[in-house]
């Protein structure tokens, strides 16, 4: 970007205009009049896709060369990028680029393997089901790549190298000959061999008899050559190094790699486990939320990541809206947490719906390790881990279903789970909606960016204005939340908002201006 289009905030930093994101490529798109099969209507009436294709979730390596999706169907797909390959020049000689050229990222299908198949619980009558839940790239080695996936009770560590094929050659026999002469005298030979054990014969009488079988040329071989292996072709193979199993009584909701890349902890709706890569059948519980009365519980844990560059720190989400920030230094089961983010509850601004959309489904570090993002069913806050009082910054996602509340609870869309994710500079971030819509957030102190995007071949929307409105009374917020149920959902534009297509699962590239974003069993990649 040149300076001269940039305009200096009050405080001190360079306000960036807004992106301007262009569509890069799609994958799983549905070509026009193709017949697929409909899916069931626990999906929430989602149609015209493959219920087990419908994409869960999706991770960019660290050097965002590689990106994985996963599905319900258990699959991991694996894609690379291809845009980089061909050009001269290390990846610090591709970065000194100026940066007022776009490059369009262009990725291609890598590979995909079965990750996880359907289970079933016989203790506990429990069907365990193949959806992958999360996957997190570890460190490669040997140019081989190493990733953990999980389901809802199953973690698994695998390896995807290329391996090549090995073919005999140099053989003595004619190819030709050898299929029409070779395979009748093997067959005899073995006939053979099993009519003689079969008799009474000993092994050695039946060895003698093969030599019957076989003949030599005409002219006789006038040199033995030995077979020579040699490969040509090569074909990536995906195999589970490790099974990370029975060490969780509740979903998995979390997996993350700790920086050190030894250790990762996964985490359920009550607790979370410390585990070391190389040790499959034992991990350690270092957050325990259970009550010792179920009655008595409060909250369940959401979300939970270490930081990127302290292995001994990390942070977890709740149900009722807060992060806490925990040290692996300060005692082995860490009941107390070392600090706490929340937002001050508003005077006389809570109603039956407050405490469910207050819940955060997904947290993300930045790439340094100063801000947290998080995201509730309304917002997006980013957080600063050294100020506890409060968030930086508060993004309103969809504001315009405040009034729809009702509805949204009745059909169960109010718990649905968005992701949130940080560009690599740590500028923007971004996170989905509904109708497939996705939003990305300046968040550079005095920026007004708020970009509007569709998941389509045409992603640019106008961005949907958040007027700020006065506050109300708890019962005016009732009585709005119930004459909002008789009108139909449209955004601030005059759309209409569907909410059986929700847009969930997106990730930003680690160091360039590049999303990708899943709508049902299509990926969806966008630059800017």
């Amino acid at each position: 970007m040149n300076g001269g289009d940039e305009v200096v905030a009050a405080s001190g930093r360079s306000l960036r205009p807004p992106l301007e994101w262009k569509f890069s490529q799609v994958f799983g798109e549905r070509a026009a009049g193709e017949e697929i099969q409909e899916v069931c209507d626990d999906h929430h009436g989602l149609r015209n896709v493959f219920a087990v294709d419908i994409i869960s979730a999706i991770e960019f390596d660290k050097t965002g060369d590689h990106l994985a999706t996963g599905d319900r169907g258990g699959r991991v797909v694996l894609f690379e990028r291809t845009d980089t390959k061909d050009v001269g020049g290390s990846r610090r000689d591709l970065e000194r680029i100026d940066h007022t050229v776009s490059r369009h990222p262009e990725f291609r299908y890598k590979t995909e393997f079965q990750s996880h198949e359907p289970e079933f619980d016989y203790l506990k009558s429990l069907e365990i089901e193949e959806k992958i839940n999360k996957i997190r790239w570890c460190q490669t080695a040997n140019s081989a790549l190493f990733l953990l996936s999980t389901n809802d009770k199953t973690i698994k560590f695998w390896k995807v190298q290329e391996k090549k094929i090995k073919k005999i050659s140099e053989m003595n026999v004619d190819p030709s000959k050898a299929v029409s002469n070779g395979t009748v005298a093997s067959s005899s030979s073995s006939n053979s061999h099993r009519t003689c054990l079969a008799n009474g014969g000993s092994p050695e009488r039946s060895y003698d008899s093969l030599s019957n079988d076989f003949s030599f040329p005409p002219g006789g071989i006038p040199s033995l050559r030995l077979p020579v292996v040699t490969s040509h072709e090569t074909s990536l193979v995906a195999r589970c190094r490790r099974v990370y199993a029975h060490a969780h009584d509740y979903h998995i909701n979390s997996i993350s790699n700790n920086s050190d890349g030894e250790t990762f902890i996964s985490a359920d709706d009550l607790r979370i486990n410390l585990w070391n890569l190389e040790i499959s059948n034992q991990s350690f519980n270092i957050v325990d939320v259970k009550p010792a009365n179920m009655e008595d519980l409060t909250e369940v844990i959401t979300s939970a990541e270490f930081h990127p560059t302290h292995c001994n720190l990390l942070a977890y989400s709740s149900s009722k809206g807060c992060i806490r920030l925990i040290d692996l230094r300060q005692s082995a089961l860490l009941d107390s947490h070392a600090k706490i983010f929340e937002e001050p509850e508003q005077p006389g601004s809570k109603s039956f719906f407050t405490e469910i959309i207050a819940s955060i489904s997904d947290i993300k570090f930045g790439r340094d390790g100063r801000y947290i993002l998080s995201r509730d069913y309304m917002t997006l806050k980013l957080w600063d881990i050294n100020m506890d009082s409060g968030p930086v910054a508060t993004f309103q996602v969809h504001e315009y279903l405040r009034p729809k509340l009702c509805d949204l609870y009745e059909n169960d869309s109010i718990f649905d789970k968005f992701e949130c994710c940080l560009s690599g500079d740590g500028l923007r971030v971004a996170t989905g909606s509904y109708s497939n819509l996705f939003r990305v957030f300046g968040c550079v102190p005095g920026s007004t960016e708020a970009t509007t995007l569709e998941a389509s071949k045409n992603p640019m929307r106008k961005p949907v204005p958040t007027p700020s409105r006065p506050s109300r009374s708890l019962s005016s917020i009732t009585r709005v939340v119930r004459r909002g149920a008789e009108s139909p959902s449209v955004d601030a534009n005059g759309n209409s908002i569907d909410s059986t297509t929700k847009l969930l699962h997106l990730a930003w590239h680690p160091s360039e201006n590049s999303i990708a974003c899943a709508a049902a069993n299509s990926l969806y990649m966008y630059y800017a």
